[in-house]
């Protein structure tokens, strides 16, 4: 019997987090009352005694789950007791279930369901000949079964009655949870999933051709994996097999679980072979099949899990890039046929002028389109020329080149930066109230040139799944995937702070607090009444009320204002404590911002208060230091090897300067400018064990690569970290073979389907090679650079290589 669950919910969290329960019930409190987890991570640190933003994140999940347990533990107790079937012992079990999967078990018994053979049989009155059969195996069935024939209730003969006896103790051995519970962790420790292509698929289906004869052990598989499979068996190429354990002679261990909690042995009696039958039967017919499912849900959920994770973790890093700054950008998208689009804005991201040029094949107006840039570079003063990274990317980068290189004194520099979702922005409502002027083509020059000056501030105008720096994102939760992304862009917009005079409505709309409906409001009144003040002004802001004004007042930044202290992120509450500073130090809030020395020079214990304690004292003063600093790296941009410009120009053991596009959980994808991203396996990392590629690189790297292998046909590049490697000998197959193929012509995510579904999707899977056999060990290599932001952007909507797995390989064809 299981015991009753001891303690609290905010118990068993802090348990989880390894925090004080107290730390746990201050932060529930203020998530209750409406509290964000960005305001209650930066101003509430006292209450929670600095509970981190990615502690309230797991708090708030852990919240949400064993809320939703304790509220179907509820029903599950009304339910059974409605049956007048709810005793102290079973009472106990519910109460003891610390799992819905456990809640589940115990409840399955009493769960209402379609009429069963053991209904049945129960009504016929066999329940009565199934417990004897149990309880004295010394009787042969078939004289027991004699007694129970009876026709009027549908019991012809013994072997019927044996029948429907079989059928209730099936039922009663499938719906033992602690049997059940026993069972599912047995073969998830043992099992194994096995994949076989289905007859007749095996050219159809090809592009999972390394699952066409798979298994390996469940605990074993990676996520990307796993949604590979699921995948291929989704598309009819493959069939999926949950083996519970190795092959073996004679009875599966299983079965012996089962008949020893039931205390059915062989002992040469003669109902003993029946009851082994009975166990048999259960085991293959009832339990295998409850076990599959559950274990189905588990990989599925746990691949899901996993794969959110990585999107999420991708997904930050390109919202935090470095920004270029306010500085005059043109913005170039791509086009052969088409022309590619020119959009230049100012230093404010205001568009000042649009063009097309037709530098490409068919119309080869080079000379024209260098001299239409050129004007517009010096009309406007240009600083940075922004390139979408769609086709024709390179044949445009190559033009940006000689403009930088005839017209020197214009102080021009080039850098390549991502599309990813700039259709799904171009098409949209807010695009067409914000650039009404514009048609749609041109909106994504601009939106790219946007990118580069504030990556943030441009992205969150676009749907976060469309930005596409996950594995398999079509295939997970949308509730799940959805609420983990929106969490980023909240606590990375929250991180970074907002100028409350300038940003847009998406971007106020993740600012703590506020809402789409308050963010309008907001930029309403701003251009009805003008620029703001002061934070004081936004109290005036129709519908911004008290709770709404404390959790949005310090991300909101104001330049230029009354006061000083409305550009830090020195919340409005804690003004009285900088007075005070200032009087302690006899000058004024303007003089002390900025200060090292004078800062330094104060205690923060001096300044501790009912109201205000350490941690909040010890922020204001880092806040005064450096008032309103950005967390997010410097720009800086990768250089792309010239005269390397398509898979043809690569060569074994070339060294290459490129910028990682994504990260999954078998290595990591680089742009090094050819169309089609590489992939650094985890094994050619370093020369020590990696676990998580995270570890070494993130989207956004600028970092040095070597060529290994180059597969023009297959559109495949092998490269490595470890500059020292040798490239493997030509036709050896030795990056194929020991990478599996992990990358290709992938599905293009979300804002992959740009102008109108110019870029062809494919779709696959991953094979299973590199992390079966583990990593090399030894020396580590040369690290990576620093995070270059704006190159961050370049690839931020990749290909997903799922043909192997993976999530890259260009596949472009927009014309």
């Amino acid at each position: 019997m299981t015991t009753p669950l001891v303690g609290s919910i905010e118990g068993r969290i802090a348990e989880e987090l390894g925090v004080r329960e107290r730390q746990v019930k201050a932060a529930v409190e203020l998530l209750d009352s409406g509290s964000t987890v960005p305001f209650i991570a930066r101003y509430r640190k006292e209450a929670t005694e600095t509970l981190d933003d990615a502690q309230l994140r797991t708090l708030e999940e852990r919240l949400r789950y064993l809320r939703e347990l304790e509220e179907r533990r509820t029903a599950v107790l009304d339910a059974v007791n409605e049956q007048g079937k709810l005793t102290d012992d079973l009472r106990a079990s519910i109460l003891g279930a610390d799992t819905k999967a456990r809640l589940e078990d115990i409840y399955l018994p009493f769960k209402k369901k379609r009429r069963t053979k053991a209904q049945t049989a129960r009504e016929a009155g066999l329940e009565p000949l199934a417990d004897s059969l149990l309880g004295d195996p010394s009787v042969a069935p078939s004289d027991a079964a004699g007694a129970f024939v009876d026709a009027d209730k549908g019991v012809a003969d013994a072997q019927a009655a044996l029948d429907g006896a079989r059928a209730i103790l099936s039922e009663r051995f499938a719906e033992d949870p602690d049997l059940i519970g026993e069972l599912r962790t047995r073969m998830w420790t043992r099992g194994r999933l096995a994949a076989r292509v289905k007859e007749g698929k095996e050219e159809a289906g090809a592009k999972f051709a390394d699952y066409f004869d798979f298994s390996e052990p469940f605990g074993a598989l990676p996520s990307h994996r796993i949604l590979a499979m699921l995948r291929g068996e989704k598309e009819e190429a493959l069939d999926l097999v949950l083996e519970p354990e190795e092959p073996t002679e004679g009875r599966s261990s299983f079965e012996a679980v089962v008949a020893q909690r039931f205390g059915i042995a062989d002992r040469g009696r003669p109902g003993d072979a029946w009851l082994a039958d009975t166990v048999r039967w259960a085991w293959r017919t009832r339990i295998l099949v409850h076990l599959g499912i559950d274990l189905r849900l588990r990989l599925r959920t746990e691949a899901e899990d996993e794969a959110v994770r990585v999107f999420a973790s991708n997904l930050r890093d390109l919202l935090l890039a470095a920004p270029a700054g306010t500085r005059a950008t043109l913005g170039l998208d791509p086009g052969l046929r088409t022309g590619v689009k020119v959009a230049v804005v100012d230093a404010t991201g205001k568009v000042v002028a649009t063009d097309t040029i037709y530098p490409h094949a068919p119309r080869n107006r080079w000379d024209d389109s260098l001299a239409t840039l050129a004007r517009l570079a010096e009309k406007h003063n240009v600083d940075l020329i922004a390139i979408g990274n769609g086709t024709a990317s390179r044949e445009t980068d190559k033009l940006a080149g000689e403009l930088c290189a005839a017209r020197p004194e214009l102080g021009l520099t080039k850098v390549m930066v991502s599309e990813a979702g700039a259709s799904v922005y171009s098409a949209s409502a807010y695009a067409s109230q914000e650039l009404p002027e514009l048609d749609v083509s041109l909106r994504g020059a601009v939106s790219i040139a946007r990118r580069l000056q504030d990556p943030l501030a441009e992205l969150v105008k676009i749907d976060p799944k469309s930005i596409g720096v996950g594995q398999y994102q079509h295939d997970l939760s949308e509730v799940k995937l959805s609420r983990s992304l929106d969490a980023v862009v909240e606590d990375c917009v929250n991180g970074v702070g907002v100028d409350v005079n300038t940003a847009s409505v998406p971007l106020l709309s993740r600012v703590s607090g506020i809402g789409s409906g308050l963010a309008e409001n907001i930029v309403t009144h701003r251009d009805t009444h003008g620029p703001f003040r002061s934070r004081k002004e936004l109290k005036g802001v129709a519908r911004l009320g008290p709770k709404a004004y404390e959790q949005c007042a310090g991300f909101l930044r104001i330049r230029d204002g009354e006061d000083p202290l409305d550009a830090s992120s020195v919340h409005p509450e804690a003004y009285p404590v900088v007075r005070r500073m200032v009087k302690a130090t006899g000058g004024e809030v303007a003089s002390l911002i900025g200060n090292t020395a004078t800062l330094r020079s104060l205690r923060p214990q001096d300044f501790v208060d009912e109201s205000f304690g350490l941690p909040t004292v010890t922020d204001i003063l880092s806040e005064l230091d450096k008032p309103g600093r950005d967390p997010r790296p410097a720009f800086r941009t990768a250089t792309f090897k010239e005269g390397v410009e398509k898979l043809s120009d690569l060569e074994q053991g070339m060294v290459l300067e490129g910028v990682v596009t994504n990260v999954a959980a078998f290595g990591a994808f680089v742009d090094v400018g050819v169309h089609q991203d590489g992939l650094v396996h985890v094994s050619a990392m370093s020369r020590t064990f990696v676990k998580d590629p995270r570890d070494v690189v993130k989207p956004g790297d600028v970092v040095r690569v070597k060529v290994q292998e180059i597969d023009i046909p297959r559109k495949r590049i092998s490269l490595t970290l470890r500059l020292d490697d040798e490239a493997p000998a030509r036709g050896g197959g030795g990056g194929r073979e020991r990478r599996g193929g992990e990358q290709g012509g992938g599905e293009r995510q979300g804002g992959g389907e740009r102008r109108g579904g110019e870029r062809g999707q494919k779709r696959g899977a991953e094979p299973r090679t590199p992390q079966q056999r583990g990593p090399r060990g030894g020396q580590s290599g040369p690290p990576p650079a620093n995070s270059a932001m704006a190159d961050a952007l370049r690839r931020a909507g990749l290909t997903r290589n799922e043909e192997r797995g993976g999530e890259r390989g260009k596949g472009r064809g927009r014309g």
